[in-house]
């Protein structure tokens, strides 16, 4: 099953839609434009329901095979938010909107998914039910888990459920896939450090919250490097180091810090957020300062079902004539997470070609994927549910 005809004649089609979607960014939940478009071209397709307001305003395509002796049904998820960018890519079809743009390709996934779900709707070549998911906020606002505390497992009866995302580096037309986890939890932290101020010439009248900070920002680093199995991974990041005051002799009442830590494994995720309390406090302590500290869990890990990441990995196989089937997994985060920890499934990558990376203001999907993606998901859903 390579690249199917019909989606390779659709795709122009796909690319005006994919670039449409691109010069009409939108943010987080305040998707609307985006959302009614999907609506619309599922309705025109003949999908057999289209549901909207899914998860605040999530779109869901219900798409059922010429038979259903299986009863499966298997959802397929792209994600549909901008970010809040200010794009430099120089091309025609640019963003219309000041400061937003699609930087992370998502127009790309939702133009793939469109492409395959019209494939879907015309052939209807399974045996089953093909749920098509277009979810708002994955940048942050957890639209993922939004969708599922809103019921779509249920609701559609979806058994299986599978995501992709594209990768810059790897070659358009190329897949890379592993079983476990393949993207990072992402919690963050805020510590508030409190000293007394004073004057700089008098360092010993005051407690000095900027040599505090320092300390912790030094210490922070020693939960990978000596509390954390070397073969786990753990990032620790302090990202913002601010002080209340940017005078060269005033020796600052407090300091805000914020970062990240990304981390695989659910032992190792709370581990660091013991260990990252404990020395924030004991170095506050140690210098007669105050520390509270705000920790927010954030994404779960990404972690990819056994029997559904060799299955994706097969279909991907028969796309593109190869696989990585042992990718390198990424710290970054995806709250399709929420959706994988509700159903098996698995989580792809597909390749981006020479492209700038994630989040960058010159940042740009390669259309050249668009029909290995495309096909990809088409053969899911036939050779999942296969008449």
């Amino acid at each position: 099953m390579p690249v199917k005809n019909r989606i390779a004649q659709m795709h122009d089609e796909i690319t005006a839609w994919r670039h449409d979607f691109h010069t009409h960014p939108e943010l987080m939940f305040d998707t609307h434009r985006t959302a009614a478009r999907v609506a619309d071209l599922l309705g025109d397709f003949g999908c057999d329901e289209v549901a909207t307001g899914i998860g605040r305003i999530g779109v869901v395509g219900v798409i059922r095979g010429k038979t259903d002796s299986s009863g499966r049904v298997i959802g397929l998820r792209a994600d549909m938010d901008a970010l809040p960018i200010a794009e430099q890519t120089g091309v025609d079809y640019a963003s219309q909107t000041p400061g937003k743009m699609h930087a992370c390709g998502h127009d790309g996934h939702m133009a793939m998914l469109l492409g395959a779900a019209k494939y879907l709707a015309e052939t209807r070549n399974f045996d089953g039910t093909a749920v098509v998911i277009f979810q708002p906020a994955e940048e942050g606002g957890g639209g993922g888990r939004e969708m599922v505390q809103d019921g779509l497992m249920e609701r559609f009866g979806i058994q299986e459920v599978y995501g992709m995302h594209n990768l810059p580096g790897l070659p358009a037309g190329q897949f890379g896939i592993r079983p476990g986890p393949i993207m990072a939890a992402t919690d963050e932290f805020e510590i508030i450090v409190t000293g007394r101020g004073g004057h700089a010439a008098k360092p010993h009248e005051g407690v000095d919250t900027t040599l505090v900070a320092a300390h912790m920002v030094i210490a922070l680093q020693s939960i990978a490097s000596r509390n954390i199995d070397p073969l786990k991974q753990v990032v620790v990041s302090v990202c913002t180091f601010r002080t209340d005051t940017e005078a060269h002799n005033v020796i600052p009442q407090n300091v805000r810090l914020r970062g990240t830590v990304r981390t695989m494994d659910a032992g190792v995720q709370a581990l660091v957020e013991t260990r990252l309390k404990d020395i924030v406090t004991g170095t506050a302590q140690t210098f007669g300062a105050r520390a509270d500290i705000r920790y927010r869990a954030g994404y779960p890990a990404t972690v990819n079902a056994p029997d559904q990441t060799e299955f994706a990995a097969s279909v991907a196989r028969m796309v593109a004539g190869s696989v990585d089937d042992d990718i390198a997994p990424t710290m970054g985060a995806e709250d399709f997470s929420y959706m994988l920890n509700e159903r098996p499934g698995a989580y792809i990558f597909t390749g981006n070609g020479d492209s700038a990376a994630w989040h960058t203001p010159d940042y740009n999907f390669n259309d050249d994927a668009i029909p290995a993606g495309a096909s990809y998901w088409v053969g899911i859903i036939e050779q999942r549910m296969p008449v």
